[in-house]
């Protein structure tokens, strides 16, 4: 694949009293933006609700199944142990530790784990246990290539950063932008008490406060698909992999806090576009909050559409855009469902990934 091109997904998403994500303090996190208090929520929060949505529903699919772990060694060892059955845990364990030296990470002596957070795919582990069972001793650059094969989705997406040995990192075909509210918000808190069904005298055996807001998000993620294809090493994937990542964008929540305000809410509004010339967040359709007493949904969609036609004076036209909403839309292209979008972006991109003779 020689041209670029980019999927990206705005959506616009209502979630009432909440504390979805929090800071050190247990307060929801904020942003300062066009001069005003935001409600935020980390891509990393997003990101990791994505991972654990695409392992829920992997059915088992090695490309779909990772860990991100320190523990990476352990795992390895219990591959090796049932692809070998005269090997005891602690012999397994030495050659898994053998494995991860030799590839160039560090290993902690006294844990067996590795001193960061390591991404590897069932089929890394997988690969990796064959390999160090049909050799004897351990080249790195043969090792890279283990490691760089059998990417898992998420794996492919996020990308992998190793400090220890850069040559087994992998950029991410995805980017994830925090979420904000279209609208300044107020911090508020709940002051609640706990009774004590036993006690005899009257009071509270337990008193604190919780922050929260409510907002309007405005949502946005990019893949770059060239990289997701490189990544993955198959057209197929790539597309199953891009559909799966609008879905799961579109419908995951972070959990923080959900048993205390059950606030998983479905978006109204999703926008998707193809484009060969860049990503385009745009968020700068919020630089002036949203001002209104009677919702902030219709407001916040009437001012992303009005920004997306302004892009179109500084970036080429996007190849599609298509438009899920359960609002008025001006956007010609609009859909009736989640999987009429899906359908729709997947034979968008199918049929310009097959002018470029994309082939497994």
């Amino acid at each position: 694949m020689t041209k670029n091109l980019y999927v990206d997904i705005h959506v616009l998403q209502t979630v009432p009293a909440s504390n979805i994500n929090r800071d050190d303090s247990g307060a929801p996190k904020t942003a300062l933006y066009g001069g005003v208090t935001r409600a935020r929520v980390s891509s990393q929060s997003w990101k990791h609700a994505m991972r654990e949505a695409f392992k829920k529903d992997s059915d088992g699919a090695e490309w779909l199944l990772s860990h991100r772990t320190k523990k990476g060694i352990q795992l390895l060892a219990a591959k090796l142990a049932e692809k070998d059955n005269t090997l005891d845990l602690d012999a397994a364990t030495k050659k898994a530790i053998e494995v991860f030296k030799a590839a160039g990470i560090k290993v902690k002596k006294d844990e067996n784990t590795t001193g960061a957070l390591f991404l590897l795919s069932d089929g890394q582990i997988d690969k990796l246990a064959d390999y160090a069972l049909q050799n004897d001793s351990y080249d790195k650059k043969e090792l890279k290539e283990v490691f760089s094969d059998k990417n898992s989705l998420d794996l492919a997406l996020f990308g992998r950063m190793v400090a220890d040995n850069p040559e087994l990192n992998v950029d991410a075909a995805s980017q994830v932008a925090h979420a904000i509210s279209t609208h300044e918000i107020v911090p508020e808190f709940d002051y609640f008490t706990a009774l004590d069904d036993e006690q005899d005298s009257a009071g509270a055996a337990m008193i604190d406060t919780l922050e929260f807001n409510s907002s309007t998000l405005y949502r946005y993620a990019n893949v770059n698909v060239k990289e997701l294809f490189h990544n993955l090493g198959s057209a197929e994937l790539t597309l199953k992999g891009i559909e799966l990542f609008i879905k799961k964008f579109v419908l995951s929540m972070p959990t923080g806090k959900q048993n205390s305000f059950a606030n998983k809410t479905i978006p109204p509004y999703v926008m998707v576009t193809i484009r060969n010339d860049t990503p385009v967040n745009l968020v700068s359709a919020f630089e002036e909050p949203v001002r209104s007493n009677n919702g902030y949904i219709k407001k916040s969609i009437e001012k992303l559409e009005n920004e997306y036609d302004v892009t179109q004076s500084f970036v080429e036209k996007p190849q599609t855009t298509v438009v899920l909403s359960t609002k008025e839309s001006k956007i010609d292209n609009q859909v009736k469902d989640i999987s009429s979008l899906l359908t729709n972006v997947a034979e968008c991109l199918e049929r310009m990934m097959n002018d470029e003779n994309i082939s497994d």
